[in-house]
Order: structure tokens, then sequence, then C-alpha cells
């Protein structure tokens, strides 16, 4: 059964998710993203969990803040989740220019051996 303490360990692994992001911090990021990770940009481009890390670590992908604006979680009974997350973000993007976005993520969740895994994202604005 999902509790509370599960609401803020799923919060907790979108907020490392976004430290991964900042800090370019590959343990973090395959910590807290599954293997079958897959992220859809807001262009409809598809990444993989390689292929978005990657991107992070070469600087295909830049983060530089992120301001957590809200978070609500929805647990259902069969052992996933979903995380809307809404971020006011700095971020320079596909070489692009820094800019400002209020950036939404709906993450979706398993539990794998007792811990939240994120195992897609759907980017949009909000």
């Amino acid at each position: 059964m999902a509790g509370r303490n599960d609401i803020q360990l799923i919060r907790e692994a979108y907020i490392r998710m976004y430290e991964g992001m900042i800090t370019k911090d590959e343990a973090i990021l395959r910590d807290v993203l599954d293997d079958s990770f897959v992220l859809v940009h807001m262009t409809g481009m598809r990444q993989s969990r390689e292929e978005y890390i990657g991107a992070i670590l070469n600087g295909t992908l830049n983060y530089y803040s992120a301001k957590h604006e809200n978070m609500p979680v929805e647990i259902s009974s069969d052992g996933t989740a979903v995380l809307t997350g809404q971020s006011y973000v700095a971020a320079a993007v596909f070489g692009g220019g820094r800019s400002n976005w209020r950036l939404q993520q709906k993450c979706s969740f398993k539990k794998v051996d007792g811990t939240w895994k994120i195992t897609r994202s759907v980017a949009s604005t909000y």
C-alpha cells in the first residue's frame, strides 16, 4: 500500500533528477532513471535513458537551476505513480541560448526493489 512516505520519496526522486541534470552527475541520473526510461521532448523527439544522459554530459542539454513550484503525485494500486512536476528552469538546449522556462515534466514511476524509479517523462510548458 502506497502512503505519505511514497509521495515524499517520489518527489525526492524528481528533485534528484534535476540535481543530476544541473550538476551533470551521471551517477545520480542512473540512480533515479529506470533502464527503460524515455524522455519525450516538447518537439516530440524521444530519447532513451542512455541518449538523454549522454546529451546532458556532452553539453547538448544544459540545465543551470530549477525552482520547483508544483509536484502533485498520484499513486496507483498497481505500484506505479505519476508526478506532474512544474519547475521554473534556466537552461540552454540544442545549441540555443540560455533561457528561463516554465517546464512541466509528467513523470511516470515504478517501484523497483523498494525504490521509486522514473520510467518516462513527457515535457511541456505550463
